[in-house]
């Protein structure tokens, strides 16, 4: 039981000569006494023509669907009248036919894969795995992987790996707990990324670490998030923003050559967060087309509109002409990113008509110059305060991306960098500052005095995102360094000394020991796969993932466990 090579090897070379083939059968026909089938492994598929007076006849007449077989046979063209050129015009004829094992029949049809059910596909795994599209998938994701290991030893990063059981820490996403038996009430928490612990590293004198390492974290899915993912993390000593940012287009770049063949021409563009957000409505922007958000406060300002008048924002974007259930439809999106409506123009002419025409007639030349929107074409007005309006616009500049497939056909990928990100965040929940990025990112260098006081909030991060088609793939920043710096930072966020020790206090005495500047960046693997793949869904790029409400389907996770494990970990469970 010797395959002489996977079904993608053959090649024309191998014209005339004996193969020994092994795979699952796809499909069986039956056509006046011969018997075809396709045979498939990881590599590609081959058609079997199998003769009625052949030996392997009755074997083969007894196939089904994901059989596993073994083909022995001649290679050669398939006949004239069938060729329409390439490696589809060759055969197996075989002598042959082995069955290796039988399969039942599947609970979906594995060619029509993509149209069946998620769920149905994520509780038979191993069958949706074994999809073409999925395979595909699969072998990019281990190029990629390849690839980013050759490039950062060739940078001179060495690999460390870093705990999965740790100290739990605030870092912005719910901890995943593990009860300790040996340390009865209390817990590891799984990382959510190696944050301190490369950190760390730097402070040990490693000078470049790299891992592409496994995070936890326990928060809502949607289709480019999982509960536990690959990052690939990087730290460099005595590096400035500029030398972290360059290294990193330079692996992008890398990438795009040895896993899909493609130049990336450098340096990437960017963008600083304020310009990304008052353009395009978001701080990782779809640049594949444009469309970008028109600012006309000053327009509006002190006119009879009063929900415009006093607003702090106007922001519009021009739109191809709109049905008003289309309009309604991106008013319900503007609304679930905080807008209180979306007000609405339709170009006529000079003029506008309808929504809010009676409010424009004198500035109506004016939004038709700053907009350029076209004759029947529609403008969506966003008001309110500038974070608000500029993100429920950026919402509705996505959909209608999707509505009118403004990237289909176009540019495939548009990479660039959003640099200068606030240091704090407002946090909706609790109205308290926290950081935007995490804790450990260093302020510009000529906004750190102004920690402590009351213009704080105008602190930029030196932060920065690697987005790519409107997806975040990558961030990072340089760190904090000086110990004085760090409290200065936790206090910021509301954390007192004695809370900072309490909750990082190996780390700041760490620092104190002579730190090194030092910055890095973290990438989403399995979100950069995605996107380089061209998949709808961060799921079709991991082997077993979880579905949208945090389940493995195929292996029944989480479920309960014994009372007899409960009780050896002191775990009280209440129902």
């Amino acid at each position: 039981m010797k395959r002489t090579a996977r079904i993608g090897e053959l090649t024309s070379q191998h014209a005339h000569e004996s193969v020994t083939l092994q795979g699952w059968v796809t499909r069986r026909r039956d056509l006046g006494g011969l018997i075809f089938f396709e045979l498939r492994d990881r590599s590609g598929t081959v058609q079997v023509q199998v003769d009625p007076a052949s030996e392997a006849f009755a074997e083969a007449d007894r196939l089904r669907a994901e059989y596993v077989v073994e083909v022995t046979g001649t290679y050669g063209l398939r006949p004239e009248s069938q060729r329409k050129g390439g490696l589809a015009d060759y055969e197996v004829l075989a002598n042959t036919v082995t069955i290796l094992n039988r399969a039942k029949t599947p609970p979906f049809e594995l060619d029509k894969g993509a149209d069946v059910a998620e769920d149905v596909r994520l509780r038979y795994r191993y069958l949706d795995l074994r999809r073409p599209e999925m395979q595909r998938n699969m072998m990019l994701r281990s190029r990629t992987w390849a690839a980013i290991t050759q490039f950062m030893e060739g940078e001179g990063f060495i690999n460390v790996e870093t705990p999965l059981l740790t100290r739990s820490t605030p870092e912005g996403a719910r901890d995943f707990l593990v009860p300790s038996r040996l340390n009865e009430g209390e817990f590891y928490a799984l990382p959510q990324s190696p944050q301190l612990f490369k950190q760390l590293l730097m402070m040990a004198g490693y000078d470049r670490y790299y891992q592409l390492a496994r995070c936890f974290r326990d928060e809502d899915l949607r289709a480019d998030r999982q509960t536990d993912f690959t990052q690939l993390d990087m730290e460099m000593s005595f590096v400035d923003q500029e030398d972290v940012l360059e290294l990193n287009s330079r692996l992008l770049a890398f990438l795009f050559r040895e896993v899909l063949g493609r130049e990336l021409e450098l340096p990437l563009p960017r963008l600083t967060y304020q310009e990304a957000m008052d353009r395009y409505g978001s701080d990782k922007p779809d640049l594949r087309f444009g469309h970008p958000l028109v600012d006309v406060s000053a327009l509006f300002a002190g006119g009879e509109f009063g929900a415009f008048a006093s607003a702090e924002a106007v922001k519009v974007i021009a739109a191809p002409e709109l049905t008003r259930k289309q309009i309604a439809e991106l008013e319900r999106i503007a609304k679930q990113h905080g807008a209180g409506g979306l007000a609405w123009l339709k170009r006529s002419g000079e003029g506008f008509t309808g929504g809010i025409s009676k409010f424009v007639g004198e500035i109506a030349a004016d939004l038709i110059h700053q907009t350029g929107v076209e004759d029947g074409g529609t403008l969506l007005f966003s008001a309110g305060s500038w974070k608000t309006a500029v993100e429920a616009l950026g919402a509705v500049r996505l959909a209608l991306r999707d509505l009118f497939g403004w990237t289909v056909g176009g540019a495939d990928f548009a990479p660039l960098w959003v640099t200068d990100f606030p240091q704090l965040d407002l946090d909706p929940e609790t109205g308290q500052w926290t950081y935007m990025h995490h804790p450990f990112t260093a302020p510009h260098p000529d906004d750190a005095t102004l920690f402590g006081t009351e213009r704080q909030t105008e602190i930029r991060a030196q932060a920065y995102d690697l987005v790519l088609n409107g997806f975040e793939i990558g961030g990072g920043s340089i760190r904090i360094h000086n110990p004085e710096t760090q409290r200065e930072m936790f206090r910021a966020i509301g954390l007192s000394d004695e809370e900072a020790a309490d909750k990082f206090g190996f780390f700041l005495e760490a620092l104190e020991y002579g730190t090194p500047p030092h910055g890095g960046c973290a990438w989403g693997f399995d979100r950069l796969v995605m996107v380089l793949s061209g998949a709808d869904s961060i799921r079709d790029v991991i082997a077993f993932p979880k579905n949208n409400r945090g389940q493995d389907l195929m292996a029944g996770a989480p479920s309960p466990v014994a009372q007899a494990q409960l009780e050896e970990l002191g775990i009280n469970v209440q129902q």
